[in-house]
């Protein structure tokens, strides 16, 4: 979107491509995290994590630890059991939930490996480090479970013997039940084609690039919690609830915050053991997790098994959807981990007309870390399962994968559009996006180039994925959040002082870490007031500062907290409105707004919005029961979730003597409504393809047999750098939504939503023709050369040693990552006998 200019001919400052404000001192570190804190008096806090998954704590001998060099004091789970409490989880998904006791300090038992177990504090982080090593733990293992479909079994072994199950909870939707479509039973039975495929969706961890880091400073008065979160209001709710403190006597603060993606969306152990230590001490307590730290016990997301039956008629057209999840929990329920998979049983159908639709999902305990949000939450895992599911109905019916899209896709002319899930997509043009995703690829051009590779058995072979997507940004309708058992709303708040001088101050409740809210608010504000840009100056992340807001998260930020932005300048220029129209001796009616000024309507009298705020402040002729001052707040709370969509494209090259894989091409057209500021959308698209590429071919997060963690530092968990990804081509449409003022869709987690499934897709049309219906994530050149040569019996059964491709692609998995995947169903009968196939 280009800029355009106001009546009077100013430039708007919505669809500016501004610098980011914040960027100067972000990048030169001319700014202060969470761990360049330094207090006067200030101990430093190290914790001592189990290596087993599974065991009961028999004794923790402290003794030596608290004789050493420096050290304050020694705690275990037991010198706290009384004060710790339970961790929280904010979403009870089903009345009958099962949620065992989560202690910040394990007292009895860990349940998985990294769990803390006891804690040292210091006069330096180096004294309570090197203490740790000194605190002798006994441990009494127990049974480890880690496979999440074993777990569920009759006769497996128990996470929580307590509980009587692995179970923690089973959610279910029918569109049968809620009278939002047909019986997905009667749709197989009816089916002229079945589908039936299973995916799995790694482990994967937020790997962010600033660790956790809390301070704690007690006073008479409270407490003041310093940390690396994106939640600061909500970490301030909780660890009142969980503490028992009173929460005027809670101030926290989020300063500067190095990334997040969902990682730092949890009331941590760590946070509620600083500020339990720093009001037993009375003295400021710092606590900064090392990065092996972060991998070990910050929580992980995905890890899924989907196991899903699509049925259409022999024409292509699709006729049902059946969804059945196990989502693993891990050991415990974190703040909002139960709620994750249930975010994604919304989007199965995407932007599908399905008929019929059933999703349900079994959440499942193993001793691992606990899983929570992850970039997209829910809906990437969604996305990837349809669109891996309309290219396997595509082969199956020997049609253009693109062409069968098409065919089922929601029209532009049918929005708005309840879907068969129950959701009501306010507007969208899926042929837009795709048309010109299809231009900038050159699309037949590649599959003329993929079909002379097959006839000559060339080694190196074409892939083409499509993934065209949809999601639920916004998060959310406060009600909605409410019938889905939800704890909190999904309301945003923003605040405007406009000072005498004409300048502005924004509080903000969102909380960034790293999207650009001072800069898209300020051009928000800039452009509503038509104040400069450079006058306004955002506030946020300090609950004593923004003392309402619900944070950021699930791409909400500029949906919900934008829109209270927009809300509360409107109110401003209301009543500097009426009081223009009041000194100026006309109408309100009468009165024009533009370019900073205020004039009466076929004159040239005017009067600038600086001389309005100063009438304003000094109060010498006000309108009667007018208070001075031109101040507001706003609160916004979104009648429905906004629904950006778009087309992503990716070729692929694919030794297949190597099983090395290439991104050649990479294409997406996004449409996120009205763009406020396109150098960050750019920054966010390209942000959020890395991280969903990354997933498709390189991350994972890998448990050996006894539980621990085999890739646990950077050298073994393989992320991605720029010379690892392709050059990307971006374009846009625009649809502005009707959820909020600004008509603007959320662009935070687009990009990771629909790359994974382009990436995956390209991958086995490299390779179909071989036999290959499916390659586990990541898709690795041993996955892939595996899943060849297990469809092809003909191939050699040894990697070729280099050549090809082999030395663009990192290396292969260690011996502990899973193997291939079986190959997938294929037909069985004519129409109209349904074609039903084993799990792949």
């Amino acid at each position: 979107m280009t800029a355009t200019a106001d009546p009077a001919g100013a430039e708007r400052e919505i669809g500016r491509a501004r610098r980011r404000k914040e960027d100067a001192r972000l990048i030169t570190g001319a700014t202060r995290w969470t761990d360049n804190l330094q207090l006067p008096g200030m101990l430093h806090l190290a914790v001592l994590r189990s290596p087993v998954a599974h065991a009961r704590v028999t004794s923790v001998d402290v003794a030596e630890a608290a004789r050493m060099p420096g050290v304050i004091t020694v705690l275990t789970g037991r010198d706290l059991a009384d004060e710790q409490g339970s961790l929280p989880c904010a979403w009870p998904i089903t009345e009958d939930m099962k949620a065992p006791p989560a202690p910040p300090l394990a007292v009895d038992e860990v349940n998985f490996a990294g769990e803390a177990v006891a804690l040292v504090v210091a006069r330096s982080a180096a004294e309570a480090h090197d203490a740790l090593a000194a605190i002798d733990v006994d441990y009494e293992d127990l049974p480890v479970v880690l496979d999440v479909t074993r777990a569920v079994e009759g006769g497996a072994d128990l996470v929580h013997p307590d509980l009587g199950t692995n179970t923690s909870a089973t959610w279910v939707f029918d569109s049968a039940e809620a009278g939002t479509g047909g019986d997905v039973d009667r749709a197989v039975d009816e089916a002229e084609v079945v589908v039936r495929r299973t995916f799995r969706q790694q482990r994967l961890i937020p790997a962010f690039m600033e660790p956790r880091s809390v301070v704690a400073d007690p006073s008479p008065d409270g407490v003041t919690l310093w940390s690396s979160t994106q939640v600061p209001h909500i970490l301030r709710w909780m660890l009142s609830a969980v503490l028992g403190i009173p929460e005027q006597k809670i101030r926290v603060v989020a300063p500067d915050v190095g990334g997040g993606f969902g990682g730092k969306l949890q009331v941590t152990p760590e946070e509620v053991l600083t500020l339990l230590v720093a009001r037993r001490l009375g003295k400021p307590v710092k606590w900064t997790e090392t990065r092996t730290e972060s991998m070990l016990s910050g929580h992980h997301g995905r890890d899924q098994v989907q196991r899903l039956t699509l049925t259409a008629r022999r024409d292509g057209t699709v006729t049902g959807l059946d969804v059945d999840l196990l989502a693993d929990m891990g050991a415990y329920l974190r703040l909002v981990t139960p709620g994750v998979p249930i975010l994604g049983a919304f989007m199965f159908n995407a932007i599908y007309k399905f008929p019929a639709y059933r999703f349900t999902c079994t959440n499942v305990f193993t001793n691992k870390v606990p899983t929570d949000a992850y970039r997209g939450a829910g809906r990437p895992e969604a996305t990837f399962a349809i669109e891996r599911l309309m290219d396997e109905l595509a082969a199956e019916l020997g049609r253009d994968p693109l062409d069968l899209r098409r065919q089922n896709w929601i029209r532009h002319e049918e929005f708005p559009f309840t879907t068969v899930a129950g959701l009501t997509y306010d507007t969208g043009n899926y042929e837009a996006a795709t048309d010109r995703a299809v231009e900038l690829f050159d699309y037949d051009a590649l599959r003329a180039e993929q079909a002379g590779r097959r006839a000559a058995g060339d080694t190196v072979q074409l892939g083409i994925g499509v993934s065209t997507y949809t999601e639920m940004c916004g998060l959310a309708p406060s009600r909605v959040l409410g019938a889905l058992r939800y704890a909190a709303g999904g309301w945003e708040h923003a605040a405007l002082r406009v000072l005498p001088t004409g300048k502005v101050e924004l509080i903000t409740g969102t909380s960034p870490h790293g999207q650009g809210h001072v800069t898209a608010w300020s051009q928000i504000v800039a452009d509503r007031l038509g104040v400069p840009f450079e006058d306004v100056e955002v506030l946020h992340g300090d609950t004593r500062v923004a003392h309402r807001g619900m944070d950021s998260y699930g791409s909400r930020s500029l949906a919900v907290g934008g829109a209270a932005v927009a809300l509360a300048a409107d109110k401003v220029l209301a009543k500097a409105r009426a009081l223009a129209a009041h000194l100026l001796e006309v109408g309100e009616d009468d009165v024009e707004f533009a370019s900073g000024a205020f004039a009466v309507r076929g004159t040239s009298t005017t009067l600038a919005f600086g001389d309005v705020v100063v009438a304003a402040h000094v109060a010498h002729d006000l309108p009667d029961g007018m208070e001075p001052g031109l101040d507001a707040e706003a609160v916004f709370d979104p009648e429905n979730f906004s629904y950006p969509h778009g087309t992503h494209l990716c070729a692929v090259e694919v030794d297949t003597e190597t099983g090395a894989v290439r991104i050649r091409s990479y294409v997406c057209v996004d449409d996120v409504g009205t763009v406020v500021n396109p150098l960050i959308v750019e920054g966010q698209v390209h942000g959020g393809l890395a991280q969903g590429i990354a997933q498709a071919l390189f991350e994972e997060a890998v448990h050996d047999e006894h539980g621990t963690l085999t890739t646990a530092t950077l050298a073994d968990y393989l992320l991605p750098s720029a010379v690892d990804l392709p050059h990307f081509t971006t374009d846009r449409t625009e649809t502005p939504a009707d959820s909020n003022p600004l008509g603007v869709k959320g662009v935070g987690e687009a990009g990771t939503i629909a790359s994974t499934p382009a990436v995956v897709n390209a991958v086995v049309d490299a390779v179909r023709h071989l036999g290959v219906t499916d390659v586990e994530m990541p898709c690795t050149p041993m996955r892939v050369w595996k899943a060849i040569r297990g469809a092809s019996t003909d191939l050699p059964t040894t990697p070729a040693a280099g050549g090809g491709l082999g030395s663009l692609h990192p290396g292969s998995p260690g011996p502990t990552s899973p193997g291939p995947t079986s190959p997938g169903p294929t037909s069985t009968g004519p129409a109209p006998t349904p074609s039903t196939g084993g799990d792949a």
